[in-house]
Order: structure tokens, then sequence, then C-alpha cells
């Protein structure tokens, strides 16, 4: 039996809105965790595959639902891989409890500075589990690779959408309508390897 619902180990608004885009045909209704008063977990891993699946976990406990986990960043060639897995909390400070993406955003130009090379990679590593001690989670990764641009271009999208140009579409990821985004971003490409092992795993 296929699970309709599905809890999303995040409460973030544009990942939610994509992850119900991309599921829907699945007849799946993604609902983020703090719908259901479930608190963020600690991400202490340096890679993408452990905290996703440390937080899919996490969600389905507490939850008791099958739950989707997505860890993803932007991997800067220059700046040895960073932000990372910090994507997110790429400018986080005493100061800032809660980085803006502007905040994260203005760190990461600034590191750039005087960098001439700026080839960058989006990589989303999804995870979803039956339950919290299913013993075979299915793990999809997608990458996306592009530039890290000074100028922000576009308005849609979130977080380093704006300042990541995509050169063979002379466009930046915030300048995509989300049918145009889901079909070639790192997310949209996890899921498309996801939502085939939802299928052979259900056999839809």
């Amino acid at each position: 039996m296929v699970p309709k619902k599905i809890v999303l180990a995040s409460n973030n608004a544009g990942k939610v809105k994509e992850f119900n885009l991309l599921l829907a045909p699945l007849g799946f209704e993604v609902i983020p965790q703090g719908l259901l008063g479930i608190p963020s977990c600690e991400e202490p891993f340096p890679s993408f595959v452990e905290n996703a699946i440390t937080k899919a976990r996490h969600a389905s406990k507490l939850s008791g639902l099958p739950a989707l986990a997505d860890d993803s960043g932007v991997c800067v060639n220059a700046l040895g891989g960073l932000p990372g897995v910090l994507s997110a909390r790429f400018s986080l400070s005493d100061q800032k409890k809660d980085p803006s993406d502007e905040d994260n955003n203005q760190l990461l130009i600034k590191k750039l500075a005087g960098i001439s090379d700026r080839s960058a990679h989006f990589t989303c590593t999804l995870v979803f589990l039956e339950s919290d001690i299913d013993p075979e989670p299915l793990i999809a990764v997608g990458k996306w690779y592009g530039d890290i641009i000074d100028t922000p271009r576009g308005s849609a999208g979130f977080g380093y959408d704006p300042h990541f140009f995509i050169p063979s579409l002379n466009k930046s990821a915030a300048e995509l309508s989300a049918e145009e985004k889901n079909a070639i971003s790192h997310r949209g490409l996890a899921m498309q390897d996801l939502i085939a092992q939802l299928q052979r795993k259900f056999k839809q």
C-alpha cells in the first residue's frame, strides 16, 4: 500500500512547494514537520547523505509517518566545496542566529571577491524511509552545474538561486519557472531518481 502522506524533514516553504509539485503525480501529499509539531534536529555530519538520513529518521520517529529528507547545498570549487552542508547556515554567527538567504549570499560573494574561478554545483541528496527503523532507505542524488555571479538575477526560487548562473540557458536559477527548474535542477534530478525507486518499491 502506497503511503499517501509523507512528512518532510524541513519547514522550508520553497522545498515543500517543490516536493508537492514533483510528487503529486504519484498521489503523495508532503507535509512539513513543523505542522506536526516536530522540531528540527541537529545536522552534525560533514556529508549530505549522513545528515539526510538523520533528519528522515528523526521526522519519521516523531510522526509515525514515512519520511522524506533533503540535504542540499551549493558547493563552490574555489572554496573547497563550501558552503556545502553549511549552505543554509553559512553566515551563522552570534549576531545572526537565523541567517537569511541574503545574509548567506552576501557572505558567499564576499569570499569569492577577486577569484576568477566561479564554477559551482548544487547537490541534493534525498532519503525516503518507510519508518524510523527502515533498514533500507531509498537514497537519490542529483547535481546541477553552473557558475556563481556577483549580481543577483531573477525573483523566483530561493536560497542561492539568484546568484547561480546556468551558461547554457543564459539565465540564473531564479529566472526559471518552477516547471523549468524542476526539470533540470539538482532537486528535480534527484527526485526523478527517487520517483523511479518509489515506483519500483510500491509497484506503481
